[in-house]
């Protein structure tokens, strides 16, 4: 998962004209005969997926595809892949949030862009919006590569309008030679003589409230006015104890020993594995999260048979499993994750969490103008 923050569609329209007056150093752009360099910390190697062996559409040689990705989480050669596979040019270009893609799609007129990766409750907004095309099952057979729980994904049930690319939770990376296994959320809220000093909360909105919400026993899509205000006091009460906010290098802080136990995302939480097996994860007993990113097809694009013929090749079995082997975040597709095997989660146990038990976790749903408490909680939260 790529980091995010949460922005609906309220006041996007102003985002987009701020976005679009600044240049950003983590937007790039690539044609299919120059490959894309990722800026992210991805420290997965490269590797080219095989072509899908599924059919392209009759000729797609007339259309071309602009697609926008998040930095480093789609192998450098993909668009030379895609044409090779299909005969659809294309060109892709890379967002660093959530938010600096968004701004773009909501900007007005049409955006330029034919598929978008993007969060669920993104989705969800874009398609509450009128902004995506309906997913035609029938130029995606590929769909049937995939776990029937990834048609139960609160945020768009069925995959009417979104494909889930990568899915996951969210828990405690700890050092398990430094610490017991964290049971609680409350261990970063209220971390033992040990630990203070040396835990680390988020500051992405929904991510930053969600260990004070599960502790209370709350939802993480809570937009009730008191649920809020008690989970903003319980984490300023929470800083006194905090070594940092820090939504990308908490894995690097865990490695040098700076700290004990961080809140972290699955998929980055490997990456701190991959460099200390003795970095462990967790997901506390009060409960998590269940976050995807996806795939969406823009209703001003022109190339719609392409964009479906790109969400095909992606969930081939070969080519969506090199998004688990390279980037170490979990896929919902059921014939990728079997050829990548049980090694993995032998290296990495929480690749071997299942659909089943991602479900059982809470999806993070668009909340609409409510969004705005969880911005406002932030802001008090982490100024206070």
């Amino acid at each position: 998962m790529r980091r995010r923050s949460t922005l609906t569609l309220v006041g996007l329209a102003t985002a987009a004209l701020v976005l679009s007056a600044c240049s950003s150093s983590d937007s790039t752009e690539t044609a299919s005969s120059a490959a894309a360099a990722p800026d992210s910390a991805a420290p997965a190697e490269s590797a080219a997926p095989a072509e899908s062996a599924a059919a392209a559409p009759a000729d797609l040689t007339g259309q071309s595809l602009t697609i926008s990705n998040w930095a480093g989480y789609y192998p450098e050669d993909l668009a030379a892949q895609v044409e090779a596979a299909n005969g659809t040019p294309v060109t892709i270009a890379n967002h660093a949030t959530n938010e600096e893609i968004m701004a773009k799609l909501t900007a007005g007129g049409d955006s330029g862009f034919d598929v978008a990766f993007v969060s669920g409750q993104y989705a969800q907004a874009l398609n509450d919006a009128g902004l995506l095309e309906a997913i035609d099952a029938a130029q995606v057979p590929n769909l049937s590569n995939l776990y029937p729980e990834a048609t139960q994904l609160a945020y768009d049930p069925g995959n009417t309008f979104s494909v889930p690319y990568a899915w996951g939770t969210t828990g405690i990376c700890y050092r398990s030679d430094l610490i017991d296994e964290p049971t609680s959320w409350k261990a970063i809220l209220e971390p033992s003589a040990d630990s203070a000093g040396k835990v680390t909360q988020m500051t992405t909105e929904r991510w930053l409230a969600l260990p004070a919400l599960k502790a209370l026993g709350y939802s993480v899509n809570t937009t009730d006015d008191a649920e809020i205000a008690e989970a903003k006091d319980l984490l300023i009460a929470s800083k006194d104890d905090l070594l940092a906010y820090d939504d990308t290098t908490f894995y690097s802080r865990l490695v040098s020993g700076e700290a004990n136990a961080v809140v972290a995302w699955d998929g980055w939480c490997n990456y701190g594995i991959a460099e200390n097996p003795d970095i462990k994860f967790t997901v506390p007993t009060e409960g998590s999260d269940l976050w995807a990113d996806t795939m969406v097809i823009l209703k001003s694009s022109q190339n719609k048979e392409a964009a479906h013929a790109f969400i095909n090749f992606i969930l081939d079995p070969v080519n969506h499993a090199w998004v688990a082997e390279n980037i170490l975040y979990k896929v919902p597709n059921q014939a990728a994750m079997d050829a990548v095997g049980a090694e993995l989660a032998a290296a990495y146990p929480n690749m071997g969490l299942t659909p089943a038990e991602l479900l059982q976790q809470e999806a993070i749903v668009d909340l609409g103008e409510d969004s705005v408490k969880y911005t406002d909680l932030a802001t008090e939260v982490t100024s206070s």
